[in-house]
C-alpha cells in the first residue's frame, strides 16, 4: 500500500472524481460510514457518542458519521464550530442529510462560533459523552490553528472519553516523519499548547500519508479505509509503501498438487559458535517453518551435535573450527563448493562470533558468491560485524543481498552513532541500499525494507516484547525460506518475511504476554500468523503503534 503526501491525497480524490467519475459527495458518505462502522465495532457500549466538527470536509465526514450512528439507536451531540452558513459544497450538503434525521428525534447540533461558548452546559454534555469524534480538521489543514477550534481541541484533550480521529488527530502535520519523541511531548498540555489533538484511535482513507505511520499519532489503532478511489487513482512520489497482506497475496498463493522439496528451494544456514549453537539451529528451522523445502546448518563440528539435536528436520553439515570453536579459514577449502551447490540461498551469520579469523571467513565468502554458483545471500548478526571498517565489500552488484542489522550492527557499518541513525532511520537505510546495491532490512519499531532503487517498505507488525535474543536469527531464516522459495521477487519476499516475524510476535505476545516472549514463540505462532494473512477478508487496513 503506497505512502501519499498530503497533497498527493487531494490529487488522489481529485482525479477519483474527475478522471473515474465517483462523485466527491459519495467519497464522503463513505468516508463517514468507515468511521461509524468503526466506533460500533470497536466501542460496542458506547451509547452516548459527542462529534466535534469544522466547517471544512473533515466536518462533512463527521456530519456523516452522526446521521450513520443516529440510525444505529446511538445518541449522538453533534458540536459545530463554525456558523451553518459559513458551510460548502459537499459539507454544506451532508449538513442538510443529518438535519433530515436529527429533526424528527428533536436532537439540534450545537452551534459554537466563541470559545467562551464551549464553556456551556450543553457544551459540557458533549464532552462528557462515552466516546468523542474528532471531525475538526483533517490532513489538508494547514498552521495555525485558529483561536475557536484550538480552544476545541484543549477541551477535547482535557476529557476523560476515547477519541476516534476522522482522517487525522486535528492540528497534526499528516507529512510528519519523525516520531513524538522527535517532535515533542504528546500529553495533554503540550498539544493544547501545538493545538493538536490526542487520537486514541484513526480512521484514515484510501492511503496512509507519512504521519499516520512514522509519528506516533494514537495510542490506539489505524484503519485504512477504501472509499472508492481505484487503484490507477493513487499514485505517489514518496517512494514509501506500508506492508500490508493484500500486497503479498502472489506469494501466499496455494502450492501446487504436483510440488516436491525441491520446488521450494534450499537454505544453506552458515553460523553457530560454542556457546551460540542455537542461533543458527534457529535461524535454519525457521526457513523450514517458512516454507523452504531444505534447511541446512553448516556450522563447527564441535558445535554441530548441539544445532542437530535441536530439530530433527534440519541437515547439518560440519565445517572446520578454531581453537575456541569458530568457524575457521580452513572451511574455505575444497569442500566449500560442493556445500555450496545447488543451494538456493545463504544465509550467514547467526550465532557466528566476532572471532577475527572467523570474520576473515565470513568476508571471503561473501566476497567468492561473485564465482560460486550462490548469488542469493542473506548477511546478519555478526557476519555484518566483520564489516566494520571495510562496508564498501558488502555490495550487491546487481546480486540478491540482503542485510539484517540492527542500530548497533547498521552504525558499525556506516561510521554513524546510533542516535544519528535512529535520528534518520529512513535516510540511512534508503542511502546505504542504493549505494551497496542491496537490500537493507533495518530493524527496529517500524522496521524499513529498503530496495537499491530506493524505494522503502515500513513494516507496521511487532512488539516491545520481540526485544528479546534470538528474535534476529529467526528472522534471517524466516527471509533466507521466503526468497529460496520466491528468488524471482527477493524484495516483495524479504518484506513478506518481516510482516510475518512482527505478526508472529504480535501473536505470541498475546497469547504469553511481551515479557514472557521468546525467540521461538515467533517459530510456533508462524502458521497461526500465515493463516491470518491468508484468510484476511476485510478490504480495510489496520495496524498498530
Amino acid at each position: 500500500m503506497k505512502i501519499v503526501s498530503a497533497a498527493e491525497m487531494r490529487e488522489i480524490d481529485r482525479a477519483t472524481s474527475e478522471r473515474f467519475g465517483v462523485p466527491s459527495i459519495t467519497l464522503m458518505e463513505n468516508a463517514g460510514s468507515a468511521v461509524a462502522r468503526f466506533v460500533l465495532s470497536d466501542y460496542p457500549q458506547a451509547e452516548r457518542v459527542g462529534i466535534l466538527c469544522g466547517k471544512g470536509n473533515n466536518g462533512g465526514d463527521g456530519f456523516v458519521v452522526a446521521r450513520k450512528l443516529v440510525e444505529a439507536g446511538r445518541a449522538v451531540r453533534v458540536l459545530l464550530l463554525s456558523d451553518p452558513e459559513e458551510l460548502r459544497g459537499d459539507a454544506a450538503a451532508m449538513f442538510q442529510n443529518m438535519l433530515q434525521r436529527l429533526q424528527p428525534l428533536k436532537i439540534a447540533p450545537l452551534v459554537v462560533r466563541e470559545a467562551s461558548w464551549l464553556d456551556s452546559l450543553d457544551a459540557a454534555e458533549i464532552f462528557a459523552a462515552d466516546v468523542i469524534v474528532d471531525a475538526i480538521l483533517g490532513t489538508g489543514f494547514h498552521p495555525p490553528v485558529s483561536p475557536l477550534y484550538a480552544a476545541a481541541i484543549g477541551k477535547m484533550n482535557a476529557a476523560s472519553a476515547p477519541i476516534v480521529a476522522v482522517d487525522i488527530p486535528s492540528g497534526a502535520d499528516a507529512d510528519a516523519m519523525r516520531p513524538p519523541a522527535a517532535t515533542g511531548s504528546r500529553n495533554g498540555v503540550r498539544d493544547e499548547v501545538r493545538g493538536e489533538a490526542r487520537g486514541d484511535a484513526i480512521v484514515t482513507f484510501t492511503a496512509p500519508r507519512p504521519a499516520h505511520v512514522f509519528a506516533g499519532l494514537t495510542s490506539g489503532p489505524t484503519v485504512i479505509s477504501p472509499i472508492g478511489s481505484p487503484p490507477e487513482a493513487i499514485m505517489s512520489q514518496l517512494g514509501l509503501h506500508l506492508s500490508t497482506p493484500p500486497d503479498f497475496a502472489p506469494l501466499l498463493a496455494p502450492r501446487t498438487r504436483e510440488s516436491n522439496k525441491g520446488s521450494y528451494g534450499h537454505v544453506l544456514v552458515i553460523g553457530g559458535s560454542l556457546g551460540k549453537a542455537g542461533a543458527a539451529a534457529m535461524a535454519g528451522f525457521a526457513a523450514l517453518r517458512t516454507g523452504a523445502g531444505l534447511s541446512t546448518v553448516a556450522t563447527p563440528l564441535s558445535v554441530l551435535p548441539t544445532v542437530a539435536s535441536f530439530h530433527p528436520e534440519l541437515m547439518t553439515e560440519p565445517m572446520a573450527e578454531t581453537e575456541q570453536g569458530t568457524i575457521s579459514l580452513r572451511a574455505l577449502g575444497s569442500g566449500l563448493d560442493s556445500l555450496l551447490e545447488r543451494k538456493t540461498i545463504v544465509a550467514i551469520g547467526p550465532g557466528i562470533s566476532r572471532n577475527s579469523e572467523t570474520a576473515d571467513f565470513v568476508r571471503r565468502i561473501v566476497k567468492r558468491r561473485d564465482t560460486s554458483s550462490v548469488v542469493n545471500m542473506v548477511v546478519d548478526a555478526d557476519a555484518l560485524n566483520a564489516f566494520e571498517g571495510s562496508a564498501s565489500q558488502l555490495n550487491g552488484r546487481g546480486q540478491t543481498l540482503v542485510i539484517t542489522p540492527h542500530p548497533g550492527e547498521m552504525s558499525r557499518l556506516t561510521g554513524l552513532s546510533i542516535a544519528e541513525i535512529q535520528a534518520n532511520r529512513l535516510e540511512v537505510a534508503r542511502n546505504f541500499a542504493r549505494e551497496h546495491e542491496s537490500i537493507v532490512v533495518l530493524k527496529g519499531h517500524r522496521t524499513l525494507i529498503a530496495a537499491p532503487d530506493g524505494t522503502v517498505w515500513v513494516n507496521p507488525t511487532g512488539n516491545p516484547g520481540m526485544a528479546t535474543g534470538g528474535t534476529g536469527d529467526v528472522l534471517t531464516g524466516m527471509v533466507a525460506g521466503l526468497i529460496a522459495q520466491h528468488p524471482q521477487h527477493a524484495l516483495e519476499a524479504t518484506a513478506l518475511a518481516v510482516y510475518l516475524h512482527g505478526l508472529a510476535g504480535d501473536l505470541a505476545s498475546k497469547s504469553v504476554g511481551g515479557t514472557s516472549l521468546v525467540a521461538t514463540d515467533l517459530v510456533r505462532f508462524l502458521p497461526q500468523a500465515f493463516a491470518q494473512m491468508r484468510n484476511q477478508k476485510s478490504e480495510e487496513v489496520r495496524f498498530h503503534p
